[in-house]
């Protein structure tokens, strides 16, 4: 199965304007909903989709950078850029989580009895729907663009879903049974639930940066490529090595030749592996590297 063909940075630019969109509109109802009954459950929510706000703004930032070309400091282009994103991403989770838990329980020790709990539960359930929508938009066009920067925004979103669920069951509890002590003991869940998701997003963007190698059925689609270009010639693919950044793909093949070929000859061979990698998989990178085969052999 071959990749899409890679997109312009402006186009997904596009999901995260739409990303803060929702931030804004979620930040603003959901502040409303916890100015209202002074909840610690729906105050983490609400504190949640603020650093959804400044996440999606970062992502803006590095979805822009990663775009810009190779320069004479960055001669591998700046994709690496998105996984810088996804690491602030993940460390914002974090603070939002340490401050979460602190405050439920400074409010577990001192417990305040919220209020207007109806009208508080009705306009986070509208927020959430608004989260909902656009988390996965965000998650499908970050798999299919291979962008780890929407796809980080997306879950970030939608595990902001899964918190207002949450918290809407916990408050909803606390209407229902007048248990104060339920809405501190939610926000504390929550900012657990949190920091898992921060630990995902964190582990991910580490092993980018260390240069991850292609998933597995992409390194399939290289090896494949290459070995079908050299199945009419007499040479072989001796070694295969893949790396990620961003939505950046690099492929180096090294490939076993006659000792007697000329430069010309292995050039065009290479080309060839080039060519038929890059149609496999568009906008790879690949590097191939010719061996004498017959000096190989004799080292062995």
């Amino acid at each position: 199965m071959q990749s899409e063909v890679p997109v312009d940075h402006r186009y997904l630019e596009k999901f995260l304007w739409l990303s803060i969109a929702t931030a804004i509109a979620t930040v603003a109802i959901k502040g409303m909903a916890a100015w209202i009954t002074n909840s610690v459950g729906l105050w983490s929510d609400a504190m949640e989709s603020t650093v959804n706000l400044v996440a999606a703004i970062v992502a803006l930032w590095a979805i822009r950078l990663s775009a810009k070309p190779a320069d004479d400091n960055h001669d591998f282009g700046h994709g690496k850029a998105e996984y810088m994103s996804a690491a602030v991403e993940g460390t914002l989770i974090f603070i939002a989580a340490a401050a979460i838990i602190y405050s439920a329980i400074l409010r577990l020790l001192n417990p305040v009895a919220p209020e207007q709990l109806g009208l508080g539960l009705a306009l986070s359930m509208v927020a959430s729907a608004l989260n909902l929508g656009t988390g996965l938009l965000l998650v499908r066009a970050g798999r299919k663009h291979r962008s780890i920067t929407l796809e980080a925004d997306g879950k970030h979103l939608l595990t902001d879903v899964w918190t207002s669920v949450g918290v809407l069951v916990g408050v909803g509890l606390v209407l229902l049974t007048g248990w104060t002590v339920l809405d501190p003991i939610v926000a504390i869940a929550v900012g657990i639930n949190i920091l898992v998701t921060g630990f995902g997003l964190v582990r991910r963007s580490v092993v980018g940066l260390l240069d991850g190698s292609l998933p597995a059925e992409e390194v399939d689609i290289v090896t494949e490529a290459a070995r079908t270009a050299c199945s009419s010639c007499d040479m072989k693919v001796a070694q295969i090595r893949t790396r990620e950044s961003g939505r950046q793909r690099f492929v180096y093949v090294t490939l076993e030749v006659p000792g007697d070929w000329t430069v010309r000859r292995s050039h065009d061979v290479a080309d060839l592996v080039e060519d038929s990698v890059d149609a496999a998989l568009p906008g790879t990178v690949t590097f191939v590297h010719i061996e004498p085969a017959a000096d190989v052999s004799a080292t062995v």
